[in-house]
């Protein structure tokens, strides 16, 4: 905005040679439109995403709150602060003086001159064929949903984040002491790397459940700055170490990068629920789950997939005989209560001792607790105050079983994880699963969960997000122009700023995120401001009395300048998203990428052909103008 308002006062100083503080005044006369419809669009076209819902849309309100209060800020500044800097600051110098200058101020003002009239040759084609122009634009808009259409979907990029989660899971049943072998076997791996700074294991206790056959690493990463090259990023180490720990026979091993955001998942990657949705029992559902395993193992688009839960294993099962124990005068619920304080422990009381605070904790003995002979000899209390042993009424016997029975949505349930093999997004993982899903017996059914189940929702939230930012600025357009036609001159160019958002996306192979699609919101806004700025000049000299013809000419002419300002201003403002590295730059990348590439084609593409669009809707739509704001007089026009 300061930008617009800076070039308009040196323009009109330099071309009529008025002072500062006068060029000032007839300056903000003319742009001030311009300023308010730029300000109204960017800041109405992030409305929506501040009503959505859900992770997604908590991520939409902050990004939405601090580009609004951001573009009012500019605009305060740029109506305020900005023309009393101009006309405190500027000295101004005449047209002939910038045209003799030999410096580098003058070569630069030259160039740009030559520019400009290039560009005028260039929409003067133009406009003389709207039918070639239309074609062209058609043809981009086209390339635009192929391309949109190709782009593989994601939620959010996975970050190096200096840390690392390694699984160990050993066959159900195995020792702590097998387990604690592996696991010093897995941290002397990592800690041979040289990205690697530290590594801390537990045993005992992994994402998998806890238990002595179960283990979990975290390993930390030396800085960023000492991580410079491409093969020292967090997802190269992961990749690496899962090929080596792919020969470890002894146990389950994965490495696995920390998800975008913890509260979401434990692990990054997708979260696959497998249901029974027609009681067939669990064994069918593990069936089902080694099926899903096998196939996926087979498919190129996944990488780690794997069970997450606790294998079947050998259990102690009690049958108990119910009617003995209501004829011996045994409550069922005392019974429970008795096993679990038994097996487990149950907290009783505290007691002084030495001034000390300790605990009271009632459990059976650990060796009566290691045989079924020493559970057996448990008694139970009867109704009646009796004590009957536990062998009187139940019987042992060994089986094999799940340690965890799990239900999603209240149906029983399998977790199955894994992630995107390299190069592929975590889009086309889904997809991938979901082609797998569809082979499974009937009943055997899928949900998604987790960072899965927020990447469908946002996907599904996308096209409303996008229709709902549109129209917010087609009515706020309609309103400050007062016309429902002369918007669509401005609305029509914003598919060229996302032709260049997703063809810059697709070069640099980056998926279709949420980041990307804040991005895309930010690219109506300022694919517009282009737009307006053409459109707002042209609107005032129409209402002067000039030809749409000339009229558009001369807006071309005068705002060339300050477009092609802004647009570079902007340009290399996000360049640096663009090109991070270290902490947070995958989400940097997302949204500067795409940013970058929307403006560049919004500024390349939007100045030739919003001329043409302009003038067609006029043609079309032909009717007086409405323009209640200062108009452009003097040499403007010369």
């Amino acid at each position: 905005d300061a930008i617009v308002v800076v070039e308009n006062v040196e323009r009109i100083m330099t071309q009529e040679g008025l002072p500062a503080r006068e060029a000032t005044s007839k300056a903000m006369g003319q742009i001030f439109g311009a300023i308010v419809g730029i300000t109204v669009v960017l800041s109405a076209v992030f409305i929506p995403m501040a009503f959505f819902t859900g992770s997604v849309g908590a991520i939409y309100r902050q990004f939405a709150v601090t580009l609004v209060m951001t573009m009012l800020f500019s605009a305060f500044l740029a109506i305020s602060l900005t023309p009393a800097l101009c006309a405190t600051l500027f000295k101004g110098m005449t047209k002939e003086q910038m045209e003799h200058n030999t410096g580098f101020f003058g070569l630069f003002t030259r160039f740009f001159n030559r520019t400009t009239t290039g560009y005028l040759n260039g929409v003067t084609a133009s406009v003389k064929r709207p039918l070639r122009m239309m074609l062209v634009f058609a043809g981009l808009v086209g390339i635009t949903v192929f391309l949109l259409l190709r782009l593989p979907t994601g939620f959010l990029p996975d970050e190096d984040q200096g840390y690392l989660i390694s699984i160990v899971q050993l066959p159900a049943g195995a020792t702590q002491e097998r387990t604690v072998a592996v696991l010093s076997h897995l941290e002397q791996h990592f800690l041979k790397q040289p990205e690697v700074a530290k590594v801390v294991g537990v045993a005992g206790f992994s994402f998998f459940g806890k238990g002595q056959d179960a283990a979990i690493a975290f390993v930390r990463l030396k800085d960023w700055d000492e991580r410079t090259k491409p093969e020292d990023h967090a997802l190269q180490v992961v990749q690496r170490a899962n090929m080596a720990l792919f020969g470890i026979k002894q146990a389950m091993l994965f490495a696995l990068n920390p998800p975008p955001i913890p509260e979401l998942a434990a692990v990054g990657g997708f979260d696959f629920r497998l249901q029974d949705r027609s009681g067939l029992g669990r064994e069918k559902l593990l069936e089902a789950r080694n099926l899903v395993l096998g196939m996926a193992s087979q498919d190129a688009r996944l990488a780690g997939v794997r069970p997450e839960g606790k294998e079947p294993a050998t259990q102690l099962l009690l049958d108990i005989d119910r009617l003995k124990a209501s004829a011996l005068g045994i409550d069922m619920s005392e019974l429970n209560q008795t096993l679990a304080v038994a097996l487990g422990s149950a907290y009783v009381n505290d007691f002084i001792r030495d001034g000390r605070v300790l605990r009271v904790v009632m459990q059976l003995d650990a060796h009566a607790r290691a045989t079924p002979e020493g559970l057996l000899s448990l008694r139970v209390r009867t109704m009646k105050g009796g004590m009957v042993p536990l062998s009187e009424i139940a019987t042992p016997r060994w089986v094999v079983g799940s340690p965890k029975l799990d239900r999603y949505n209240g149906v029983p349930a399998m977790k199955i994880a894994g992630g995107p093999a390299p190069g592929r997004s975590t889009g086309e993982a889904m997809e991938a699963m979901q082609e797998i899903a569809g082979k499974l017996p009937p009943g055997i059914g899928f949900e998604w969960s987790g960072t899965s189940f927020e990447e469908k929702l946002s996907g599904a939230q996308a096209p409303v997000l996008f229709a709902l930012s549109l129209i917010v600025v087609f009515m706020c357009l309609t309103a400050l122009y007062e016309s429902w036609t002369v918007p669509l001159a401005v609305l029509l160019v914003v598919p060229l700023g996302v032709f260049g958002a997703v063809l810059a996306v697709t070069l640099r192979d980056l998926p279709n995120d949420v980041y990307f699609k804040v991005g895309l919101i930010a690219i109506i806004g300022l694919s517009a401001k282009n737009a307006i700025l053409i459109v707002e000049f042209a609107r005032q000299m129409e209402a002067q009395g000039k030809s749409t013809l000339d009229a558009v000419m001369q807006a071309c002419r005068l705002r060339f300048r300050p477009i092609i300002m802004t647009s570079i201003a902007f340009i290399f403002g996000v360049l640096p998203l663009a090109i991070s590295s270290g902490a947070g730059a995958a989400s940097r990348h997302a949204i500067g990428t795409g940013v970058m590439g929307g403006m560049i084609a919004a500024t390349v593409l939007a100045v030739f052909i919003v001329p043409v669009l302009y003038l067609l809707v006029r043609k079309l739509f032909p009717g007086p103008i409405r323009y209640h704001g200062a108009a452009l007089h003097g040499d403007d026009h010369a």
